[in-house]
Parts: C-alpha cells; structure tokens; sequence
C-alpha cells in the first residue's frame, strides 16, 4: 500500500498526515501521532493531496472554533 506524509503547522502546532491509498483512485488521510495512525475521522480524497487538503482544512476550521 502506498503512503504519503505531510508536515502541516495549523494555529502553532505540528501535525503529521499520512495518506495510505486505499484504492487506485481513493485515499485515506489521518493524523500520524507516536504510536501509529488515528483521527477522530478519516478524510478520503481521490489523490493523495487532496485527501491531505481536506483533513488539514478541517483542522485549520477546528483550531479557530468554526
């Protein structure tokens, strides 16, 4: 399976978002943290990137309190 990491700074922290390929044109973006994956929520996107745009998007709305 193929992955992908992303280094993202939101509001201050650092994030990891790693993106596995679930299938050839669908991927699964999570936060990566010690210990392996987990989101409270994944976000699927048809490549890589915009799987990662979409969990980081969320994050940005979170950390603003949208």
């Amino acid at each position: 399976m193929d992955k992908v990491r992303f280094e993202e700074t939101i509001n201050g922290r650092n994030y990891i978002i790693e993106v596995s390929a679930v299938d050839p044109n669908r991927w699964r973006a999570q936060i990566l943290r010690r210990g392996g994956a987990t989101a409270l929520m994944p976000f699927y996107g048809a490549t890589a990137l915009e799987a990662a745009a979409q969990l980081s998007q969320w994050l940005q709305r979170a950390a603003a309190g949208h």
